[in-house]
């Protein structure tokens, strides 16, 4: 069977093959009627008519192709990243190349011989940021996701509400009588930690019992970290505030190992709401980051920059999840 060609398009939709062009190429918004793109669509169905996107791109000098720059995607976080990047870029025609750190950031092993000439545009994770180095792809269109907005080497931003999550985790914390915190940070070196440091010690100010301890981003890690953390009962915090769900598990078996209860003896929450948040008993208290929304406003964004068009959108919002791992403060501690 001879596979159909554009002109069979054509001549079915009452077109020419230009308009055709325009349509199965996206680009018809303002050019062709809304009716006329839809008979054309209804015409390529019919026909079982496929684009050759090899051939289109030679014309038109473009791939069709993004990369995504994340940590390992062992973490649940990223993997959630990309299936939202995928599925604008389907939409549009696009496909997303994933270049993952295997130590979880830094950088990976540059899978492309000349990044320039293989890809359209970067979206990156500022927590794979080193890996744009190792990359050698400057000039390439840029996206970044959860960094400084101050940053003048990317095209666009897209960005969570981080400051407001650590608000909403606050205002819980506070309103159930917590009144000594401690700060299980990410020793990761990462503009999203930061931000979410920054916010927590302005939102306690200088005379809260506020400690901070850094830990590795693994169970084993926060852990560890916490266990040395709590060890002496002395100055013990009623509430443990943790940069993100894999530390908060490690915070709650460290309290575990050295008999404390959660949340009766101390409070726990985390970052993120992956599915690790509710497989832990207790249940954890966390802020739901919605990462799919991340990729789709990250691929978005890129799409935006590559037609010329600026791009302002507002911080993502996030929500904080109440759950079984935080209560209220102890009346002894």
């Amino acid at each position: 069977m001879t596979r159909p060609t554009s002109r069979d398009v054509a001549t079915a939709a009452g077109v020419s093959q230009a308009t055709v062009s325009l349509v199965l190429g996206d680009k018809w918004r303002g050019r062709v009627s809304e009716r006329t793109a839809g008979l054309v669509r209804e015409a390529a169905a019919a026909l079982g008519y496929r684009p050759n996107l090899a051939a289109r791109n030679l014309r038109l000098g473009s791939t069709r192709t993004a990369l995504l720059v994340v940590p390992a995607l062992t973490n649940e976080f990223f993997a959630r990243v990309y299936t939202g990047a995928a599925r604008v870029a389907a939409a549009h025609g696009f496909g997303v190349v994933l270049y993952p750190s295997p130590d979880g950031t830094g950088p990976a092993r540059d899978p492309f011989a000349s990044a320039r000439a293989a890809l359209d545009g970067v979206i990156a994770s500022s927590m794979a940021a080193d890996a744009l180095d190792a990359l050698g792809g400057d000039g390439l269109p840029l996206v970044m996701l959860d960094s400084d907005p101050a940053s003048g080497a990317a095209a666009a931003h897209v960005n969570l509400a981080m400051a407001d999550g650590m608000r909403q985790v606050t205002a819980h914390l506070l309103a159930h009588g917590h009144r000594r915190f401690l700060h299980l940070a990410s020793a990761v070196d990462s503009w999203t930690f930061d931000v979410r440091a920054e916010a927590l010690s302005a939102l306690l100010g200088p005379s809260a019992g506020l400690r901070t301890v850094r830990a590795p981003l693994t169970v084993n890690g926060a852990r560890t970290a916490m266990e040395a953390a709590l060890a002496a009962p002395r100055d013990r915090p009623t509430a443990v505030i943790c940069d993100d769900d894999i530390l908060a598990a490690g915070a709650c078996k460290a309290a575990r190992r050295l008999g404390l209860r959660v949340p009766e003896d101390l409070s726990v929450t985390g970052f993120d709401d992956l599915a690790l948040a509710t497989a832990v008993e207790p249940e954890l208290t966390t802020v739901h980051l919605p990462a799919e929304q991340v990729g789709e406003q990250g691929m978005s964004a890129l799409l935006a920059v590559l037609d010329g068009a600026p791009w302002d959108a507002p911080d993502i919002p996030v929500r904080l999840v109440v759950r079984e791992s935080s209560g209220p403060a102890p009346t002894t501690a």
